[in-house]
């Protein structure tokens, strides 16, 4: 990666930078979008401008008239073509709160810093090999109103992440303060059980996820919770994210699954 936009001028990776008293900086305050672009296009694009439309608004922000979904998707692919990843790359879009104290109303128009990241093909193929996952422990998401955005405060998914690779798995799974699963540190979950495919409802605290909605509108999905007794009872257990799609789990703790229905669902994804 060698150039990002920085509202609009793109730059090299190494001259950017924000003020020290930027309010995402200080609070996380902002929210962010991960996309797909593959041959010049925004894969699920309608998914993503509607998912970071409704989270500017949740988050109090002032949405110039110039800044539309149209607006953004010219700056991004500006971006992705002075990188020279048309063909296949991964895309993050933040928008972030400007500078000012937490009270501040001085400035609640977003800025937004466009980030590419290049991949190989083999990136969008069903993983061979399972994943080996566990549960994150000692911390938990709240079910608020919150919940359901990509915020730029992601302190939880982090400390998940760290006990991952202290495990040696290859994703944790993140519970609600309810003790039921809801999502792993980089995708939502679905089960299967007896042939039937579920995830957990937006109302558990998991991320509105735009693969998770993608799933839900190509295939029948029933919505409940996850506890853990009921994960180990599971026939296939997967990720799912705008970026891989579907990663299926082989391994969680001493209970393994398998991935035949996964392979179907990934294939008409």
């Amino acid at each position: 990666m060698g150039y990002c936009n920085e509202n609009g001028r793109i730059i090299p990776v190494s001259d950017a930078a924000l003020p020290v008293d930027n309010r995402a900086f200080r609070y996380g305050y902002g929210l962010f979008e991960t996309m797909l672009v593959e041959k010049g296009v925004i894969r699920l694009k309608e998914f993503h401008w509607e998912r970071l439309f409704a989270g500017l608004k949740q988050l109090y922000f002032e949405i110039p008239q110039l800044t539309t979904p149209e607006s953004l998707e010219a700056e991004v692919l500006r971006t992705v073509a002075k990188n020279q990843s048309e063909s296949l790359c991964r895309v993050r879009l933040q928008m972030y709160a400007g500078s000012g104290g937490l009270y501040s109303t001085e400035s609640m128009q977003p800025g937004f810093v466009i980030e590419c990241f290049s991949l190989e093909t083999d990136a969008l193929k069903l993983n061979e090999n399972g994943l080996v996952a566990g549960v994150a422990t000692g911390i938990a998401k709240s079910m608020d109103v919150l919940s359901n955005i990509k915020s730029c405060n992601a302190l939880i998914y982090a400390i998940a992440a760290r006990q991952a690779k202290e495990n040696k798995w290859n994703d944790a799974l993140v519970c609600n303060t309810n003790g039921d699963i809801i999502e792993s540190t980089i995708a939502n979950i679905f089960w299967i059980k007896d042939g039937v495919l579920h995830t957990p409802p937006l109302s558990e605290g998991c991320v509105a996820g735009v693969m998770r909605r993608h799933i839900m509108e190509k295939t029948a999905v029933t919505e409940k919770r996850l506890t853990v007794a009921e994960l180990s009872e599971a026939d296939e257990v997967f990720l799912s994210n705008a970026i891989k799609k579907v990663r299926w789990i082989s391994s969680i703790g001493n209970v393994s699954y398998g991935n035949g229905q996964t392979k179907t669902i990934y294939s008409y994804l």
